[in-house]
């Protein structure tokens, strides 16, 4: 009775096309112990306080906890080659960012295959960058920030979070489509540091993740010029768009990814897409996202992620190899 009963339930799941037994069972059995989620970044920084609110929601739909672990060193490489390195069982996952794109180019002797050694979970969010100004520069518009720097090459100086990092990133693609502008990049040990030189006018402009300037030109202590999104941010309504303001094509983002380590099963990576899309739909998510001015995805597939990866290497790795970009 039981074997009947067995053999009708396969032929019911197989007409219905439910997952196989294998995979059910697949499933069923993972996770079997508490999951990690490696962050190359460091504690109580933006990417980890997301990967946190991700941990936390996986933690409520799945069967064990998911635990954030903080491994920092060489920018991104050291806790990126200690999920590459991890088991393939489901239970260690990378959360990651841009960062994770330009790191053939940025390092010649990497122990493992950024491309090869991952594959992509899940899209969680996007940030676009917010070119700020010190309030005494007198460009009022993007279009007269470029004829400032244009008719005055190497004159000025602009600040980043580090050399490789998004902000460094972002500006360097700006004066690339602008047509080449040459402004002294000066790099900091973040975005925070290099605060006080844009407000005492020892720098002009931070083209700065959006997340990390919002609040100073709602403040007034800095004039934002122009967003790096295909919209406006509802936080700053009056901000134009870069193409409003007058480069069209401009676009950059930091973003925030998941990653498996490549050879993790195929289901197991289709399960954490699917929770990880309901974490993000998840109300009170996206209003800790959006006041972190984050942009959450809750469609995303391991094929869209991937499509999105490959698109932001082929963008940022050859601008890394022009500008002769190295790490801090």
């Amino acid at each position: 009775m039981v074997q009947v009963n067995r053999r009708a339930l396969l032929q019911l799941s197989a007409s219905m096309g439910l997952a196989t037994p294998a995979l059910a069972q697949t499933r069923d059995a993972w996770p079997n112990q508490p999951v990690r989620l490696i962050c190359p970044f460091a504690a109580g920084g933006p990417t980890d306080v997301a990967a946190r609110l991700v941990a936390d929601g996986l933690s409520g739909t799945l069967p064990q906890r998911f635990v954030v672990e903080n491994r920092t060193g060489s920018g991104v490489v050291v806790g990126t080659e200690a999920v590459a390195k991890a088991p393939k069982d489901g239970h260690t996952f990378l959360y990651s960012t841009v960062a994770h794109s330009v790191l053939r180019p940025l390092f010649s002797n990497l122990s493992f295959d950024p491309v090869g050694d991952f594959q992509p979970v899940a899209l969680v969010g996007v940030i676009p960058m917010l070119l700020m100004l010190n309030n005494n520069v007198p460009a009022k518009s993007l279009k007269e920030l470029m004829e400032m720097f244009r008719a005055a090459p190497g004159r000025y100086d602009y600040g980043s979070s580090g050399a490789g990092g998004a902000v460094h990133l972002a500006t360097e693609l700006f004066l690339h489509q602008a047509g080449g502008l040459k402004v002294n990049h000066i790099p900091y040990r973040g975005s925070a540091p290099a605060m006080p030189d844009l407000l005492n006018g020892n720098l002009v402009m931070i083209l700065n993740v959006a997340s990390d300037g919002v609040a100073s030109v709602q403040r007034g202590t800095t004039r934002g010029l122009a967003i790096s999104s295909a919209r406006r941010m509802p936080q700053l309504p009056d901000i134009p768009t870069f193409a409003e303001a007058g480069l069209p094509g401009y676009e950059a983002y930091t973003w925030h990814m998941l990653f498996a380590p490549a050879g993790t099963p195929a289901e197991i990576v289709r399960a954490l897409n699917e929770n990880v899309n309901k974490v993000m739909q998840d109300p009170r998510t996206q209003q800790r996202f959006a006041e972190m001015t984050i942009e959450p995805r809750s469609d995303t597939t391991p094929e869209s992620a991937t499509q999105w990866l490959h698109s932001e290497m082929a963008k940022w790795e050859p601008l890394v190899k022009a500008a002769g970009i190295r790490p801090s």
